[in-house]
């Protein structure tokens, strides 16, 4: 079975690997096209692209899909099955239709539930206690195609967004090649999307900023959802504060949220008790523990 894979992101890298080291014939990787990175806006390649051309795969980055761009590769290689993973662009018909086994997508979520752009964050910002990975043939809608296989995995207290994502990215390389053998073999199920469904947004500003007037595990919640990157935040003096790790208080002040309430172990008021900012990262310097980050901080509040 001859297989395209189209990829961008860390989460793809895993389901290349597992590919490659299963033997699959992978007879291309398309990615996205080298981009500006860091302050000194150096041209760098994605980490597909890093990982495609360690192993010697042809790699491909059209700048666009849409118009039939990549119809005369389609046409030269002539995949019998498309592998799509945090590839970062919508596929046409013209491609989604080539392939003669379909395309299949290794979503991080357990559909229908997450949908969209961003489920590994969403479901911790959401509190939930159970995730994990599914494979589904790909049509126009997004992330409604019928599904293969399911494999689940349980959140701990303990997990944030990039213990969970490291995770759930292992677990979906895993789980694309069984997908592959049961396709190759004519067994792979259909199983159409029912039931319950919510969509799992792009990380915004608005998304990261904190709102002490919340509670606090969903406070909690949202910051570990973002951490290690892009980071929850709020402002201090003026100034960005972003946060990595917290730890959700019980308590009473007298205080509007957002005060500062203990100066020693950073604990902030919220809705319904406090939270500590264990580590932060203020603008312009490394993390520090948040006893570090009071002793050099004159301001009584966040907002």
């Amino acid at each position: 079975m001859k297989i395209l894979f189209m990829g961008t992101s860390p989460f793809a890298v895993e389901s290349l690997r597992a590919l490659h080291d299963s033997g699959a014939d992978v007879c291309c990787v398309i990615t996205q096209p080298d981009r500006p990175k860091g302050r000194g806006y150096k041209m760098t390649c994605t980490p597909v692209k890093e990982f495609a051309l360690e192993k010697e795969y042809r790699v491909e980055t059209p700048e666009t899909l849409k118009d039939e761009a990549i119809l005369p590769l389609l046409q030269e290689l002539n995949p019998d099955l498309i592998v799509v993973v945090a590839y970062g662009k919508i596929l046409p018909p013209y491609v989604l239709h080539y392939p003669k086994l379909g395309c299949i997508n290794v979503h991080g979520s357990l559909l229908p539930l997450y949908r969209g752009a961003a489920p590994v964050n969403h479901v911790l910002i959401d509190g939930q206690t159970e995730t994990g990975v599914t494979t589904m043939y790909m049509d126009e809608g997004l992330d409604t195609g019928d599904m293969i296989l399911k494999a689940p995995t349980p959140i701990t207290p303990e997990d944030n967004f990039g213990l969970l994502h490291d995770r759930l990215a292992q677990i979906g390389g895993e789980l694309l090649v069984k997908t592959v053998a049961v396709i190759s073999s004519g067994t792979a199920p259909r199983i159409p999307q029912t039931g319950e469904t919510c969509y799992a947004s792009m990380i915004t500003k608005e998304t990261r900023r904190l709102d002490f007037n919340l509670g606090k595990m969903a406070l909690h919640n949202r910051i570990r959802g973002l951490a290690p990157d892009p980071c929850a935040f709020a402002l201090c003096g003026g100034k960005n504060v972003k946060i990595l790790e917290s730890e959700p208080i019980d308590g009473t002040w007298d205080a509007p949220n957002g005060t500062i309430v203990d100066k020693k172990h950073l604990i902030i008021k919220v809705s319904d008790g406090g939270i500590r900012l264990k580590t932060v990262q203020p603008e312009g310097k490394k993390p520090m523990s948040g006893e570090s980050f009071c002793a050099g901080n004159r301001n009584d509040r966040f907002e």
